[in-house]
Parts: structure tokens; sequence; C-alpha cells
């Protein structure tokens, strides 16, 4: 079975607006040896939107830095999952849209041959989180408190503690700590 993890930049104080972040050559390194390691990758609309055709575009621009277009490359030949309700097309080729119940595409996904599925954003995740879905979180904490703006898993109701272990963590220059748990 196919282990679903969940990434995400997040400040100090729990904030995973990407706005107060800035990804340097080293941490668009790490997350590109992560695509690398999945063969889907599902998000919800808001964030899909937020990737395409923003990595896409990186593409086409020359000057752009070697770990951009890395990243980009990965990024674009990934396979994606889209659950929307209101997007009508996908931009990327390796797009599909999903409009079916999450928890039961998910458990499909995750019975099919293949490596990893990554999922990213905040609505979906919350929404999988709290159904028992993901079996890996990957934090990349960075040195910020910005004092403002969503926080991970507002509005979500967890039916119990999520009991996590730390099996992972890295630090890099830039003091970005990557937490790696594995759900017990």
């Amino acid at each position: 079975m196919r282990n679903l993890i969940y990434a995400i930049n997040i400040t100090l104080d729990g904030c995973v607006d990407h706005t107060p972040q800035v990804a340097d050559d080293e941490l668009l390194e790490y997350f590109t040896h992560l695509v690398r390691e999945v063969d889907l990758q599902v998000f919800g609309r808001k964030t899909y939107q937020l990737m395409v055709p923003y990595w896409p575009d990186v593409l086409k621009n020359p000057s752009e830095t070697k770990a951009d277009i890395e990243f980009a490359r990965a990024f674009v030949s990934t396979h994606k999952v889209v659950f929307s309700r209101t997007l009508d097309s996908a931009e990327d080729k390796n797009t599909r849209i999903v409009r079916t119940n999450l928890r039961d595409e998910i458990l499909r996904l995750k019975q099919e041959q293949g490596k990893n599925i990554l999922v990213g954003g905040v609505d979906i995740p919350s929404q999988l989180i709290e159904l028992g879905l993901v079996d890996e979180y990957r934090f990349v904490v960075g040195p910020i408190i910005a004092g403002e703006g969503r926080r991970l898993l507002e509005g979500v109701n967890l039916p119990a503690k999520l009991q996590l272990k730390l099996v992972e963590s890295k630090i890099f220059k830039s003091g970005c700590v990557v937490l790696r748990y594995l759900k017990q």
C-alpha cells in the first residue's frame, strides 16, 4: 500500500501562508527530492492554482536558478490529482480533476501500485488528517514568527489525539528545520 505524505512549510507560530517564507536553493532541493520520491501529488483547487501555471512557467524561463528549474521539472513530470467542485479544466497535462468523495478516492489511490503520494496545501490535507488517512508528515519550520495568517488544522476536529513519531530531522543553513514524523 502506498503511503500518503503531507508536506508543508510552516512558521514558528504555526502560520502556513507561504508569503512570509522564502524558498532558498537548499529548501528547493529538499522539496525536489521529496517530489521525486512520489509519483502522485494531491491538491485542492487553491493550492493547485498557486502551483500551476507558476512552476510550468519556470521551465520556460532560462534565467531561473538551477534549483528552481530542477524543482519545476520534478513538479511538472509528476501526476497530479486535484479535488475540486469548481475547476473546469486543468492546465497541466499530467493533472486529473476529481469530484468524487475524498475519502474513497484517497483509499483507492493508496491501493494502486506505485510510489508514495504527496499532498500539499491546507484544506484537503486537513480533511485527510481528520479522516486519519495521512501516514507521514514533513513539516519545514521556518525561523519566522508571522504574527498573523492561516494556521494549520484550523477548524479541524480530530476524533482523538494524533500521536506521531519523529523519525528524522534536518537543519538547513537558513535556519529552517525539517521534521519528519510517522503516524503511530
